[in-house]
């Protein structure tokens, strides 16, 4: 291999892996450290010690070594990919003051009264208000001012993950545009952090020298450094990129370089995204989110729960197929295939709304989880089939809502995440898209997607359409089924795209009288 070879580091909320690739997108190596996602000392509080992310790290590429022989001398550069969201806060010394707030953390600030000034008086003609009120009150910042002052106090640095990796890394404060997601002074539009008039520095307790320089994804952020390259086992003095997060990474490693071509991700979180030139906004207010490729935009409709709720079935209803599994010395997803495969198109009438947790999607605050349809032919494998046929009418959905948005039919559907390996999963998507599913040819397209980066940056590729269209592949097609598509389409128009109108109502009732969501 000439060229050498590229090292990413993909830290999700699930596992953090040192991936190995070469300059034609084959994956070369691989090491997985799984992680305990959080822990909770309230309920609704998700946080994890940064620490514990740097230890596993070293464990993961510790396995990576283990696998491969190579000379590590032809690493030509590495990157860092992490899940969106999570924040940390360093002192003077780069040490973390508290655990890391993680994305799915569900605490809020208390907000009183609107914005004052003009900026209040433009949102309230705008009518925005509550637009503002959601981001001050999810805003981590706000929340640790307000209850933990002694903490914020000694913050010096105010970084994401992927800000923190890289300092590790590097010994230096910087990030790249591309990983900036959350509840920051960031503009989304002109991807920089926002201008010193920018409302967003009115409300958070933040300034400039607190967040880290900004860097465009295929440019270099700094250098291994002999600490890092000790505790990692990547050589010192090794290029760091800068890559996106895990998200916009994942588009680009999916082959995913155009607004006619859907990635889907059957994650932790399940999203469908699209890569733009222009700033479309496929909810009012919901901005899109930087791309891995400089200067574009990947315009996304989340389903926050995603495909948590297929691990939240396996663990409540699932636990035969895993000690039958283990028994026989086989995954247990390929038994949920046959659990699916047992059930019909539709699931016999059983239809799920999959709002099994608010999120950025926000049908509204009061939205619920909900499932109708029962009768007493249906059995847990109807239930499992209806997740799945619930989490893809739903991004179905936010399809039809990209192309309204943007003006561009969508043509091609990409699936990747850990759903996307389940053969399941891909036919019902396929029959309820009405459009072949298509899966990458690796399962590590997160990690593929920084890969991309790192090899523009260095050369290795000319352009980011060169280097996508020798680094990424389609693996297997699954082409939708007639029939199944048919009916889908009916139960889709038909009952699902009423479901959460008709519903309303009740959620709202429940929210009154028991108090949840708060």
């Amino acid at each position: 291999m000439s060229q050498g070879y590229i090292l990413a580091v993909d830290n999700g909320t699930q596992s953090v892996r040192a991936l190995l690739f070469d300059a034609d997108g084959h994956l070369i190596g691989k090491g997985k450290e799984e992680l305990e996602p959080y822990f909770s000392q309230k309920p609704g509080w998700a946080e994890q010690h940064p620490e514990y992310y740097w230890a596993s790290l070293k464990k993961a590429c510790d396995q990576l070594w283990s696998m491969v022989d190579i000379d590590r001398t032809q690493i030509k550069g590495m990157s860092i990919t992490t899940q969106r969201g999570t924040v940390i806060n360093l002192d003077k010394d780069g040490q973390p003051l508290r655990p890391a707030i993680i994305w799915l953390d569900q605490r809020h600030a208390e907000v009183e009264g609107p914005v004052k000034g003009l900026w209040g008086l433009l949102f309230k003609v705008a009518r925005v208000g509550d637009v503002i009120k959601r981001f001050r009150e999810k805003s981590q910042a706000i929340w640790i001012k307000q209850n933990q002052p002694e903490i914020w106090q000694k913050t010096h640095k105010f970084l994401l993950l992927s800000g923190y990796l890289t300092y590790q890394f590097t010994g230096r404060y910087v990030d790249s545009v591309g990983c900036q997601v959350g509840y920051i002074p960031f503009d989304y539009k002109k991807l920089r952090w926002a201008a010193k008039s920018d409302w967003r520095w009115g409300v958070l307790p933040l300034t400039q020298e607190m967040l880290p320089e900004l860097i465009q994804p295929g440019e270099q952020l700094g250098n291994v450094t002999a600490e890092a390259a000790l505790h990692t086992g990547i050589p010192e003095g090794t290029p760091v990129i800068a890559s996106a997060s895990d998200k916009a990474c994942e588009i680009i490693g999916s082959g995913g370089d155009a607004a006619n071509i859907a990635c889907m991700s059957y994650g932790t979180t399940a999203t469908i995204n699209t890569t733009n030139e222009r700033y479309i906004e496929s909810i009012p207010y919901m901005p899109p989110y930087p791309s891995a490729i400089p200067k574009l935009f990947c315009t996304e409709i989340m389903i926050y729960r995603g495909f948590w709720m297929v691990s939240w079935f396996k663990k409540e209803f699932g636990l035969r197929e895993q000690k039958i599994a283990k028994a026989r010395g086989i995954e247990p997803e390929q038994l949920f295939d046959e659990l699916v495969n047992q059930v019909p198109a539709g699931s016999m009438g059983l239809m799920l709304q999959p709002y099994w947790s608010p999120g950025v999607r926000d049908p509204g605050p009061e939205a619920k989880g909900g499932i109708i349809g029962f009768g007493d032919v249906h059995t847990r494998a109807h239930i499992y089939r209806a997740i799945l046929e619930g989490l893809a009418y739903a991004l179905r959905e936010g399809k039809e809502t990209i192309e309204k948005r943007s003006g561009t039919q969508i043509t091609k559907l990409r699936v990747a995440g850990g759903g996307s390996q389940s053969d399941a999963a891909m036919q019902l998507t396929a029959d309820i898209f009405g459009i072949p599913a298509e899966r990458p040819h690796t399962y590590e397209t997160s990690g593929l997607g920084a890969a991309i980066d790192v090899a523009v940056g260095l050369g290795m590729h000319p352009d980011f359409k060169t280097a996508i269209s020798k680094m990424t592949r389609v693996g297997q097609v699954f082409e939708p089924n007639i029939e199944s598509a048919e009916k889908y389409d009916r139960l889709y128009k038909e009952v699902y795209l009423k479901m959460y109108k008709q519903l309303q109502p009740l959620y709202r009732s429940i929210r009154d009288i028991t108090g949840y969501p708060s």
